[in-house]
């Protein structure tokens, strides 16, 4: 389990960030030691956020962040991964997380403007300069990986996992083969698994997931039902929803870390509490076969971003 900070940044309405730092200091004491943030989250923030947070203690902390995003008009960003932007993305990422090296530098989304092998190229000079450590990618084909790779090992690939985005499961072996690890994020599919957002209502107007086809009004309902399913197996665990999601995902690979995003205490505590659930392989099958591809409703993303994922 590693501690997602994206939800810290006003991803999902207004936050605090005392009560962002709190979590993060718990999570440490705790031992999850791996912290996920980007240049994208909060335009800055976030990991100006994250410096706070690890001061006096940089040295038993995983730093992940992300670069390729871009502001850009009319448009939630844009993407740029030439080499000349890799190297001004890591400084300045560096200079916002007050370190000397990032453990784990991601490419966020692939640029199809830009050869993969330019563009990890430049990350791994940032690998030769000791400026980060390992190299890692976002949501990228088994091509797109073979090329990287190829370059200089990649590490750790992320991309969407948990009991409503399914995909990933076909890849797994292939990531095995070449040694990489999978971070799953939105392992909580932002939040839905939790069973605690009960009506659109419940999101402020500027968070993000309205704008997301499974939260629109005519899928919300139906991906609800599920969710509630998934509530009444968790009662016979004397677990929420949200610790059964969790356990369930944890089963699935031993190369799997699930990437938690937790803005408040609350909402740490309950993923903590996942680690000691335990589930059979009956109630394990039980729930993949209730959300089996095809059962949850709406595309993963709106139609825009939708095509930027590398098929």
């Amino acid at each position: 389990m590693s501690l997602g900070c994206f939800s810290m940044s006003n991803a999902y309405g207004r936050r605090d960030d005392s009560e962002s730092l709190r979590v993060i200091h718990r999570a440490l004491d705790e031992g999850i030691n791996l912290l996920d943030t980007a240049d994208y989250y909060g335009w800055g923030h976030n990991e100006e956020l994250i410096a706070k947070a690890i001061a006096g203690r940089r040295a038993g902390v995983l730093l992940s962040s992300k670069f390729g995003y871009v502001p850009k008009a009319n448009l939630p960003f844009g993407l740029d991964s030439r080499p000349e932007y890799v190297k001004q993305a890591c400084e300045a990422s560096l200079f916002r997380l007050n370190t000397d090296c990032i453990d784990l530098y991601f490419q966020h989304r692939l640029d199809p403007q830009v050869p993969i092998e330019e563009t990890v190229g430049a990350m791994a000079e940032l690998v030769q300069e000791g400026k980060v450590r390992r190299l890692g990618l976002c949501e990228v084909s088994e091509q797109t990986l073979r090329k990287a790779h190829a370059v200089h090992p990649i590490s750790a690939v992320q991309v969407e996992y948990s009991l409503w985005t399914r995909e990933i499961e076909q890849q797994l072996g292939f990531y095995d083969e070449l040694g990489v690890s999978v971070m799953a994020f939105s392992p909580l599919a932002r939040g839905m698994l939790s069973g605690q957002l009960r009506s659109l209502e419940q999101m402020e107007a500027s968070d993000v997931r309205r704008f997301s086809p499974r939260f629109y009004p005519e899928n919300f309902p139906k991906n609800l039902a599920l969710v509630d399913q998934l509530g009444e197996i968790a009662k016979r665990f004397d677990c929420t929803s949200a610790q059964l999601a969790l356990a369930w995902l944890f089963r699935q690979h031993p190369n799997v870390i699930a990437i938690c995003g937790s803005d408040t205490l609350p909402f740490l505590d309950d993923n903590l509490g996942a680690l000691a659930v335990e589930l059979d392989d009956a109630t394990s099958e039980v729930i993949s076969a209730l959300f089996q591809p095809g059962k949850v409703h709406g595309d993963r993303y709106h139609p825009l971003l939708q095509q930027m994922l590398d098929k």
